[in-house]
């Protein structure tokens, strides 16, 4: 018997404990056994707080969007009183595919500033997270929200009704956010995805987040969230993340709306954003290059009430405007 217990004790004492073969800073780890452990509060604690305005009359809303999922967004509207109805903003918040929510303060901040400010009824969208679900599950869930928007476009929704003008929807999103809204431009200027009778009137990518395996000289601190957030195996010039990838679709045929993109002056993907406008440009495309001096990756999200995002928010409003006037 002692030796039958010597050798159970022998056989326990060889089997590893899991231990952490990715982390993201602090925020989601990934175990060997494959257990993934997420730690919200590192998430919060991540951001600066933001605070919320003291008078802001902007009113929202949670609501399911995809139940087969259980995805959320959360709609926002200033309170009523516009004389007319206002453009529809489809934000998509950042995280590098692997964190974040429409729940979170400083999200939550930036959408009431778009909506009480600009003014115009924003839709914020969660979307399911790697590494558990990782790419094209956000985008996926980005033409699931589409598909709902859609929806309601057609059959009317009593919240909506009073403030949303679906005849102008700009799709947005910041860092990963951005990347989605590049996804969406595709799937609908290709036709492989319907927004009738929505129409989608431009796409605003605040410091989208692209990659390739050809470096670009500020890339740095990207990498671990694309190995979690792509399929294993693959490669950075996935076509999840590189629009110019060797197998991304050619967007020369795709028609794509305005669109405003902005980068921050030290943004460590700034190379690789002003490379995408570079080429859209160069295909035609109706793009425009704006570039904050001074500021970072996700300027807005990390100071909302910055200087900075004063002017984002000026410009946001121009761009959206001005592409609506007329129609």
């Amino acid at each position: 018997m002692s030796s039958t217990n010597s050798a159970e004790a022998s056989t326990v004492s060889c089997v590893a404990e899991p231990h952490v073969v990715a982390d993201l800073v602090g925020m989601v780890q990934l175990l060997s056994d494959g257990t993934i452990v997420r730690h919200a509060d590192a998430v919060a604690n991540g951001l600066p707080p933001a605070s919320l305005p003291s008078a802001s009359t902007t009113q929202w809303k949670d609501v399911v969007y995809d139940p087969d999922h259980d995805l959320k967004l959360r709609m926002y509207k200033p309170a009523a009183g516009a004389d007319e109805k206002l453009p529809v903003l489809v934000y998509f918040h950042g995280g590098g595919f692997c964190v974040g929510s429409f729940s979170l303060p400083n999200f939550h901040v930036c959408c009431l500033r778009l909506s009480g400010e600009l003014p115009a009824v924003v839709l914020s969208a969660d979307y399911r997270l790697a590494p558990e679900h990782r790419l094209p599950a956000a985008h996926d869930d980005a033409r699931t929200l589409v598909s709902w928007i859609r929806n309601k476009a057609a059959d009317g929704d009593p919240w909506l009704a009073e403030s949303a003008d679906f005849g102008r929807v700009f799709v947005t999103g910041d860092s990963a956010g951005g990347n989605i809204a590049h996804h969406v431009a595709v799937s609908v200027g290709s036709g492989l995805l319907g927004a009738s009778p929505a129409r989608v009137a431009g796409y605003v990518l605040l410091c989208p987040f692209f990659g390739g395996v050809e470096r670009m000289a500020s890339e740095a601190e990207s990498d671990q969230f694309f190995r979690l957030s792509l399929p294993e195996g693959a490669t950075m010039d996935h076509p999840a993340v590189n629009p110019f990838g060797p197998d991304s679709p050619a967007l020369d045929a795709v028609a794509f709306p305005p669109t405003l993109v902005v980068g921050g002056e030290h943004d460590l993907l700034r190379d690789r954003i002003a490379d995408y406008v570079a080429r859209l440009k160069a295909m035609g495309k109706p793009v425009e290059l704006v570039e904050f001096q001074g500021q970072n990756h996700g300027f807005f999200v990390v100071e909302p009430w910055g200087d900075a995002g004063d002017e984002l928010i000026r410009v946001v409003r121009r761009f959206v405007y001005g592409s609506t006037s007329g129609n």
